[in-house]
């Protein structure tokens, strides 16, 4: 026996709404998810950011960042990727220099200090980013009246290899001519010829990072005046500056004393505490 299928008008009705739907929906389908694709990118964008800790994680209750806030960090993100920094130096970068990822700053106002650490410096791309990895506020340094005065002040003191990548050296490089003359003046003040200074410098250019007032003239006096030393066992040795007044200087200096023991200054202080009060008990 056979059966005729039928389908139900209101089925069929049903069926033919449910297409139609279809249709509008793929039709309307272009414009809805625009917003939300930017909505999502936006979010995606603000969530990267937080991960390298170039912005504040905030609250639910605490609005995005605008989109052009976060456009403009990530310029300046993407143009120090393009020169060489990685996601993991970015943490870094923040901390000490949040001023870095403010929204008003754009890759053109940094972009001068690259030209003058690769073709000043003779810095290479690594270099470069280590360097700032460890002074990142040499980017805010203005080339012509800062960097490059100070970079053809400390040549012509004879320090070299500049663009190697230490803390040091990095400072050394944010630090304006005015200051450095500073430290010239207190070395020429003690007899030092324009020669021996340059010596000195380059063999201990830390001493540009030392005060005059609680560092250098505290321990110039204490090696001539209790010490009774001179400029020569200065010149021979000028990692003096270097070694602490009060707990290197002083105590092994009184110890000697006692024992009525004279040193030269590189073996009374180079020396380790174990090796040193072993060898003058």
């Amino acid at each position: 026996m056979l059966h005729s299928l039928c389908v139900p008008a209101t089925l069929a009705s049903s069926a033919s709404c449910s297409k139609t739907l279809n249709v509008h929906a793929k039709a309307s389908s272009p414009y809805q998810p625009l917003y939300l694709r930017f909505r999502t990118s936006h979010v995606e964008n603000v969530r990267y950011l937080r991960t390298l800790g170039v912005i504040d994680h905030v609250s639910r209750h605490q609005r995005l960042p605008s989109p052009d806030t976060i456009d403009r960090v990530l310029n300046i993100v993407n143009f120090l990727k393009s020169k060489g920094f990685l996601e993991s130096d970015f943490p870094r970068l923040a901390y000490l220099c949040p001023g870095l990822f403010a929204s008003e700053l754009d890759p053109t106002d940094i972009a001068p200090v690259f030209e003058f650490l690769t073709v000043d410096l003779s810095a290479s791309a690594q270099e470069s980013c280590s360097l700032i990895n460890k002074c990142p506020q040499i980017l805010f340094s203005d080339v012509d009246y800062c960097l490059k005065p100070t970079l053809n002040y400390l040549r012509q003191l004879g320090i070299e290899r500049l663009n190697f990548p230490s803390t040091l050296n990095a400072h050394l490089l944010n630090t304006r001519v005015e200051k450095l003359h500073g430290k010239v003046k207190f070395l020429r003040s003690i007899g030092l010829t324009h020669q021996e200074i340059s010596r000195i410098c380059a063999r201990l250019p830390s001493i540009f990072g030392y005060s005059i007032d609680n560092n250098l003239r505290p321990k110039y006096d204490y090696l001539v005046e209790e010490m009774e030393g001179n400029l020569e066992e200065l010149k021979k040795f000028p990692q003096y500056f270097a070694f602490s007044l009060e707990k290197r200087i002083a105590p092994r200096h009184l110890h000697l004393k006692r024992r009525n023991v004279r040193l030269p200054l590189k073996r009374m202080l180079l020396w380790g505490d174990e090796k040193f009060y072993a060898k003058w008990k």
